[in-house]
This record gives C-alpha cells, sequence and structure tokens, in this order.
C-alpha cells in the first residue's frame, strides 16, 4: 500500500496536536533526537509526560538494571526500558488522564566514536496503547547505523524515532505500510533495519517472520534470521564471535539427504581442534528468490519452509546474497571465530564456473580471495548424476584445467573438505525431484522425508496443493 511520505516536523505535530497519545521518551547513548523532534514542532506538552537520558551507566542500571546483568545497548536493556517508564507514567496519570492513550518510546544506541572503531548500531521501541485502558502493543526494532559521523547518526536515530511513533499510531493495521514508513524522509544508505517485532492485543495478527522477510525484500537489511523455535532473531546477537555452518537450499521439501548433509557437516566440524559445541550455530539458508513468487513472497510457502526447518531442530536465515562469497562478507563482519559453508557437488560446480564472476574486475581470483578469509572452510557434500553410477566427491571431479591450481591449492590447504556419506542409495535424488513426487501425487515422495516434515507436509495438505 503506498502511503504519502509526511515531513518529520509534520509528523511530530500531528501527534502532538491531533492524538491523544501522552508519555516518556527514554533515550541512552545518541542523545535525545527523538524527543528533540517533538519539543520544537510544538504543542509538546500534549503528547510529552517526560524526557530522559540516563546517560551515565550507574544511572542507566538504577533506572533499568538493578541486578546489573546484560549490556547495555541490547534488546534485553530496551525491554527493560519500555517496561520500566510505561508502568511509571500509567502509574502516575491513569486516575487523571482517563481519555488518554500512553505510550513510552524509548531507545538505546551506540553512535560511533571518535576513532571511528566501534559497531555503531542500537535498539528502539514503542509500547502503547491505541485505545484509552487497553493492554499495550509493543513494538522493536534493530537499527545498523551506517553513517561515519555522529551529528548524521543522532539525526538518523531522531527521525526513524518519529516515523516509528507515527506508525505505531496510523499504520498498526498496515504491516506493509508500517515497514515503508519507516524510511520516510531518509535514504537507505544511512541505516539498515535488521530486526522487528510485533506484539499486542491490536497488533497479535501480524507474522513477525513474515514481516521479517518483508525488511530483506524491501531493502532494508541483507539477512534476516529465526532461531530454532522460528523466533525472529537480530543476527549481531546470534553470531558475534560464534562458530557458523552455513547450507544453502530450497528445502521445498526438507528430505533425509538434507538432513544427512547437516548431521556429517557438524561431525567434521567437530573435528576441529578448538570446537566449542556450545558457542557453534548451524543455519539453513535460504536465498529470497527461493520463496518470491511474481515478485511477491508466498508467505504459505514461506511459512512451510521454515516450520520444515524448525522440525529438524535448525536455524534459519533469509538473505539476498546471491553469490557464496557475499555470503562469506555478510558472516565476517561478525567476527565469527569459524566460518563452514556447505554444498553439493553440482553447487561446487558452479562456484568454480568462471563465468559468474564476470562482475568482478578479477574474476574468479578476486571471488576466491573474498570466500577463502583464514577461519572459513568449505564443506562439499557427495552426489551420483544417475542411479548406479558411481559417487563423484571433490576427489573425481572433473575441473577445467586454468583452475585446476587454483582448485589444488585450496584443496592441498584443507580450505575444501569433502563430506563422507552413507546415503548411497538416494545420492541422485535431488530436492526438485521430491518436490517433483508431490506435485504428481507420487507417494514415494514419503521415502525420502523425515517424519516430522512428513507430518508438516501431510497437514497441511501440501502434497495436496500446486508447489512453487
Amino acid at each position: 500500500m503506498a502511503h504519502d511520505i509526511i515531513p518529520t516536523n509534520r509528523k511530530a505535530l500531528i501527534i502532538n496536536i491531533d492524538t491523544k497519545l501522552f508519555g516518556t521518551f527514554a533515550e541512552i547513548g545518541g542523545g535525545q533526537e527523538v524527543a528533540r523532534h517533538f519539543f520544537q514542532a510544538g504543542g509538546s506538552s500534549e503528547t510529552i509526560a517526560k524526557t530522559i537520558s540516563a546517560y551515565d551507566k550507574k544511572f542507566s542500571d538504577s533506572f533499568y538494571n538493578q541486578n546489573k546483568i546484560g549490556r547495555h545497548v541490547s534488546e534485553q536493556r530496551l525491554v527493560k526500558m519500555l517496561d520500566y517508564e510505561y508502568k511509571e507514567v500509567h502509574k502516575l496519570l491513569e486516575d487523571s488522564h482517563k481519555d488518554t492513550t500512553f505510550f513510552a518510546l524509548a531507545n538505546t544506541m551506540e553512535i560511533i566514536n571518535y576513532n571511528k572503531t566501534n559497531n555503531s548500531h542500537g535498539w528502539m521501541g514503542v509500547k502503547y496503547q491505541l485505545t484509552p485502558k487497553s493492554k499495550p502493543n509493543i513494538v522493536i526494532i534493530h537499527i545498523k547505523l551506517l553513517e561515519n559521523d555522529a551529528l548524521l547518526q543522532q539525526a538518523t536515530i531522531g527521525t526513524i524515532g518519529v516515523n516509528l511513533l507515527f506508525a505505531c499510531k496510523f499504520y498498526y493495521d498496515s504491516p506493509t505500510t508500517f515497514l515503508k514508513s519507516l524510511t520516510d524522509n531518509l535514504s537507505m544508505d544511512r541505516f539498515r533495519i535488521t530486526m522487528m517485532r510485533m506484539s499486542g492485543p491490536d497488533l497479535d495478527y501480524i507474522d513477525n517472520k513474515l514481516l521479517a522477510v518483508q525488511l530483506v525484500k524491501n531493502k532494508m537489511t541483507r539477512s534476516i534470521m529465526f532461531d530454532k523455535l522460528g523466533n525472529v532473531q537480530q543476527p549481531y546477537d546470534m553470531l558475534y564471535k560464534k562458530n557458523v555452518l552455513a547450507f544453502r537450499g530450497s528445502f521445498m521439501p526438507v528430505t533425509f539427504i538434507a538432513q544427512d548433509i547437516l548431521n556429517k557437516s557438524m561431525e567434521l566440524f567437530a573435528n576441529d581442534e578448538d570446537y566449542e559445541p556450545d558457542n557453534t550455530l548451524s543455519f539453513c539458508e535460504l536465498s529470497l528468490n527461493n520463496i518470491l513468487s511474481k515478485g511477491e513472497v508466498d508467505e504459505q510457502d514461506f511459512l512451510n519452509r521454515v516450520d520444515m526447518l524448525v522440525s529438524i531442530g535448525q536455524n534459519v536465515m533469509i538473505s539476498d546474497l546471491p553469490e557464496y562469497y557475499k555470503l562469506v562478507d555478510f558472516f565476517s563482519q561478525f567476527k565469527l571465530n569459524k566460518l563452514r559453508i556447505v554444498m553439493g557437488i553440482p553447487t561446487f560446480e558452479k562456484v568454480l564456473s568462471k563465468k559468474y564472476y564476470k562482475n568482478l574486475r578479477g574474476g574468479i581470483l578476486e571471488a576466491v580471495s573474498k570466500m577463502f578469509p583464514s577461519n572459513m572452510k568449505l564443506y562439499i557434500y557427495p552426489t551420483k548424476r544417475y542411479k548406479g553410477d558411481d559417487i563423484i566427491t571433490t576427489n573425481n571431479l572433473e575441473i577445467d584445467h586454468d583452475i585446476k591450481l587454483i582448485f589444488n591449492y585450496l584443496k592441498e590447504r584443507r580450505f575444501i573438505l569433502d563430506i563422507i556419506s552413507d546415503m548411497k542409495d538416494q545420492l541422485h535424488i535431488s530436492t526438485r525431484e521430491v518436490n517433483s513426487m508431490l506435485k504428481s501425487g507420487n507417494e514415494e515422495w514419503k521415502k525420502y522425508v523425515p517424519d516430522s516434515v512428513s507430518k508438516i507436509i501431510k497437514n497441511r495438505g501440501i502434497d495436496k496443493d500446486n508447489l512453487a
């Protein structure tokens, strides 16, 4: 749904004089930039009950974290801020402002330091009522700041805050408009929204998984992530200094082969001397193109794939990073301990094809340099072309002569490792073939998928629907 882009100061003025929103602005780390817009717009006494910036860590802890658990710039701290400020304003004013809807807007930010060496990001949220005396709704976003100047970052925070509160009031019934409006009066080279979550009596109709994938589709972030329970998570919190194994696929449906790839990959990963099981995550990654139909997200198909992966205990990642070297670069920003990318022989053959790197000045050499930082290894799963054929691994794969030297170097340095599989009888069966069996009503598909996946397929009638 298209919406008119209203200037930031006009949005603040509309909230001040045309709504019954009344509450608190609590801002840490990036100044009081959101509150400033409402003060300067005029009529702020109709909206602002209190503003606060508990900038010193001891003051912040005394208000929001007396047990001193957790980081200051975190979702956990934001939630504590929202709860504290909303309870205070509601308790103090509910008797004297009976026709008022209360809110608390909070942010905890880390803007760029003097040496420009830190990760500029933060959390922002609103806890608010849409009608008097109703239970509150909560909207939380994570923001990555891209500008290389503290004042510019502060200005961005202020504009996003006004956009967020305005959307909470006027676009709560249209998630797509809500999302797009957060970028009003801003260009996307200034920030990214890497996570968004909405809940409450007026927002419970929203599926946060679908909301998250719209962030990727609208280029507000490059990737979104779900944990093993299917909950939306912020990539930085999930990945920072972790060991990560990532497997890209279509996963419609999830097959025994896919499950074997993940299990055998983790076994191989565990052979590393400093492997730490409690600090290691595996991700099944879906490219955005896999879940688009005629340019739009096929919502039910997307949810089916995520739920299938969750049913076998996997974290899920959606990205718009078609090239593997871009995927590696994305992961590298989180200072991973180790990164392992898993792929089958057919995909590996494409990775070694020069035609996919014509957009790079250095061609495949540049791609290889980007794809293999020192903490990265490629795990290759074997295949068969047809039933009865010999198993193909990197040891007997035919490789173009001019690529052979690059391949041999990577292989000898153990940047490329083979996965050994016991599933010789199914190596010739691709996910696409199992998908075709489902489409045609061929019951043979049941032989190739785990029980948990089979139950989802049957319960949702996927075996009776036309699949993408």
